[in-house]
């Protein structure tokens, strides 16, 4: 049974999945797991590894679609419309949903070139120097124009982690998204680095709506202000994260916070 505390009425939803199973073949990986997610909050998913997060996290803009053993039933809505129907453009979707994967990922491109490259795309930009403008306020968003600003023409690759990961997310941040989503994010990263992906966290909230999938409850603790509890497959409480934190409602949420297994 899934248990949900009491909301407050300014968590207007930006995505609502209902009653959403994902298969690998014949086994179930996440079992009817419903969750609205708000617009103007960051939302963490927890849980034990293997618990389903990543995989229902992928569901949000059909990651999985590209797994072909993987099958998704129930509905997810992104401000009303299905992501599922036939009539979805994915490269569209992904675009709007966009995603920052655990092992920073960026391309093997300059660094403006890989901010650059989905604008161009998506036709965003009509000049050069509409570009250059995205290209400096995406990197500048995700705190790193100040280090980069003067080597714009070097490899993406030759940045440290943290800094290839902030890039991973003005690159996510440059086709103007309007949902976020980040699959552990920092746990490749140092202590330092993570510190500065959480603050960034912090200052992109409330212009997006950002979801994150992470293995540490104390960063969730940090950086959300929603969090869902995932345990084989099932989403087990979700609700405001002082309260998940603090006054769970079931008692598989209690035992994991208070790390009796996990």
């Amino acid at each position: 049974m899934t248990v949900l505390h009491e909301m407050d009425e300014k968590a207007e939803a930006k995505m609502r999945a209902r009653d959403v199973s994902v298969y690998y073949g014949d086994k179930k990986a996440i079992d009817d797991v419903s969750i609205d997610i708000p617009t103007k909050f960051v939302t963490a998913f927890i849980g034990p590894s293997g618990c389903g997060k990543s995989t229902f996290l992928r569901t949000l803009n059909r990651m999985n679609d590209t797994i072909a053993s993987a099958r998704v039933e129930g509905d997810i809505e992104l401000d009303g419309e299905n992501i599922y129907s036939s009539g979805m453009d994915v490269v569209q979707l992904r675009a709007r949903v966009g995603m920052v994967f655990q092992k920073p990922n960026p391309f093997p491109k300059s660094i403006y070139d890989n901010i650059a490259y989905g604008p161009k795309i998506h036709g965003l930009a009509n000049s050069k120097g509409d570009l250059d403008e995205i290209v400096e306020k995406s990197l500048q968003r995700a705190g790193l124009w100040n280090e980069v600003k003067d080597r714009l023409g070097e490899s993406g690759t030759a940045l440290s982690g943290g800094q290839q990961q902030r890039l991973c997310i003005a690159r996510a941040i440059a086709v103007d998204p309007e949902v976020i989503l980040m699959d552990e994010p920092a746990s490749a990263l140092d202590p330092i680095a993570t510190a500065k992906i959480e603050e960034l966290i912090d200052e992109l909230a409330g212009r997006y709506a950002i979801v994150i999938v992470t293995h540490s409850m104390q960063q969730a603790a940090r950086v959300s202000q929603r969090t869902a509890f995932f345990h084989l497959g099932k989403m087990v409480e979700y609700g405001p994260t002082d309260e998940i934190f603090t006054n769970p409602l079931e008692e598989r949420t209690k035992d994991y916070i208070t790390g009796r297994y996990g």
